[in-house]
């Protein structure tokens, strides 16, 4: 309903500045070029233009004066607008039609949890990766934040039509693995009152001797003289990938594919590939290490995949694990990395052109560092293992549902803090218990009628209610659809929880300026069905992002 809308607004006055002999395509080719804005003084209107500034040179006249004249050929009553104005120096303000805007509550309660939902991105399949832990301990706070916006991202695109498959890459081939084996083996001699001594780079935490435990109960004391690596590796890195996913599960995180490194090399992939480079002649040697030449491709410089002492680096891996992805018939690549990454993103585009791919296919999204504080006073530390803080740790503190919310409120792209003080509260300061109190009010209205024993009933017609009152609510239901979609094409998941608290305030308004349940059963049933399309948005929007909608909020 939204795209009718701006759709037939911009082609009214496309037609007007036509009809006025302005149009000149380094400026307009179609309607689509003109901007429509929603004006943050909404006594301005609901949309606002700057098309008559932007003809000034065209038309040789005062912006002022184009606007009037455009105004003047618009049909009003075609385009549902209440009222059109002019205002200084040439901006053209468009309030709607009130009876046509109330039509969009119609609308929600008619498709219910479908509003929103398009097919327009069906034949776009994408692989979405995200957290792709190392499996050497539990998820830090930072994996949090990657995990919210991935899962959340993830179901936003499948909103409006992505084919999306949730995939974590599992880094279980390299020497990280090899010192986690090592350093499980050293707890196992532990636990036997044997000397032991963890590797300089080694694994000093908590789940690195619950593993040897583990590794206890099932082989006793076979190998406390006998290290077999390849054990070891496998045992430690199953147990600890199981903590992992039983972490994210908790968190409302789930992934489709769970990729494994090794199997890279198993399937002779990364051999593949790495003849595949050097045949296309993208390799070259220097000093004993082969490069890559990445350069070539807007790296700032070209990188080494094999150094000098014959080993991997771990770009090669990587390569291969990205033709495999492309291999597998994707045509949108994302993957979500850590601020450590930044330096990455070129030489992982050129990667994707040398093996075959277009280095527009993939986006490389960043986030940023977490800190998390509690009464202004940053926590390194888990006050509960004395060790840094994990994902865990958060959810055992503050809840799967503030966490999410408050993970994915930023942008991904700056800095955030993690205000565990705040998120306990259960106050209107608390933005999580705000918006989540705003469903809980609609569903105890609905109780309260309930134990009036009167019957709520759908209308589709509001005559005995103010719909000025309606106004705000109503523009903000049908930006919904439009928002989901800019939100899956861009990746920005921040808005929709921005979005849920502006829809949340004004349902809170709403409430705090009328009595819902009145004498009057027609008022009543009007009112109780704009709420419910209200309910509808908050509870799906809530969802999208991984938290709950609850019809209680509970008391403390």
């Amino acid at each position: 309903m939204l795209n009718k809308i701006t759709n037939d607004i911009r082609s009214e006055i496309f037609k007007a500045i036509s009809d006025l002999g302005y149009l000149d395509e380094s400026i307009l080719k179609n309607s689509k070029d003109i901007v429509l804005e929603n004006p943050k003084d909404s006594s301005f209107g609901d949309y606002a233009t700057n098309i008559a500034m932007r003809l000034a040179k065209v038309a040789h006249k005062a912006p002022l004066l184009i606007a009037n004249e455009i105004t003047q050929k618009i049909n009003k009553e075609k385009i549902h607008v209440k009222n059109i104005t002019v205002a200084a120096p040439g901006f053209i303000n468009i309030e709607l039609d009130l009876n046509y805007l109330i039509e969009i509550i119609n609308v929600i309660n008619e498709q219910k949890e479908n509003y929103g939902s398009t097919n327009i991105h069906n034949d776009e399949s994408v692989c979405l990766e995200y957290v792709s832990a190392n499996p050497t301990g539990f998820l830090h706070v930072g994996h949090g934040r990657g995990a919210a916006y991935g899962d959340s991202l993830a179901n936003i695109m499948k909103k409006v039509g992505y084919k999306v498959n949730r995939e974590h890459y599992v880094n279980d081939a390299g020497n990280q693995i090899t010192n986690m084996a090592k350093s499980v083996y050293e707890r196992y001699r532990e636990l036997y009152g044997l000397d032991f001594k963890i590797p300089e780079d080694g694994y000093h935490g908590k789940e690195i001797i619950q593993v040897a435990k583990d590794f206890r109960d099932i082989y006793q004391d076979q190998y406390l003289n006998n290290f077999d690596l390849q054990l070891f590796r496998k045992f430690g890195t199953e147990k600890l990938l199981n903590n992992l996913k039983k972490d994210l599960k908790t968190f409302n995180v789930e992934f489709d594919t769970w990729f494994s490194e090794t199997s890279l090399y198993e399937t002779k992939q990364v051999e593949n590939v790495l003849n595949l480079l050097k045949d296309r002649d993208f390799t070259y040697i220097h000093e004993g290490a082969t490069w890559l030449k990445t350069s070539m491709y807007n790296d700032e410089k070209d990188r080494v995949i094999i150094k000098s002492d014959g080993s991997y680096t771990y770009l090669l891996p990587d390569i291969a694990y990205h033709a495999n992805k492309l291999s597998r018939g994707y045509n949108h690549l994302i993957d979500v990395l850590g601020a450590d990454h930044h330096g990455y993103i070129d030489r992982l585009k050129a990667a994707v052109s040398m093996v075959g791919g277009d280095s527009n296919l993939i986006d490389v999204e960043i986030l940023q560092m977490v800190r998390v504080m509690e009464n202004g006073v940053e926590l390194k530390m888990s006050k509960r293992s004395g060790k840094a803080i994990t994902l865990i740790d958060l959810i055992d503190e503050v809840g799967t549902d503030a966490l999410r919310y408050f993970y994915v409120d930023k942008s991904l792209s700056t800095h955030m803090d993690l205000d565990l003080s705040l998120m306990k509260q259960h106050s209107n300061d608390n933005p999580v218990y705000y918006v989540q109190y705003a469903h809980a009010r609609i569903c105890g209205i609905f109780e309260k009628l309930a134990k009036e024993n009167r019957e709520f009933k759908l209308t589709s017609t509001f005559n005995h209610i103010d719909l000025n009152k309606t106004k705000s609510i109503c523009l903000k239901l049908l930006k919904y659809p439009s928002l989901i979609e800019e939100i899956a094409t861009k990746h920005l998941v921040h808005k929709l929880p921005h979005y849920i608290y502006e829809l949340a305030s004004d349902l809170h308004q709403y409430y705090n300026d009328e009595k819902v349940i009145t004498d009057n059963v027609d008022e009543t049933n009007e009112k109780l069905t704009i709420l419910n399309a209200v309910r509808i948005v908050l509870k799906q929007a809530l969802n999208l992002i991984g938290v709950s909608a609850p019809n209680k909020m509970e008391q403390k």
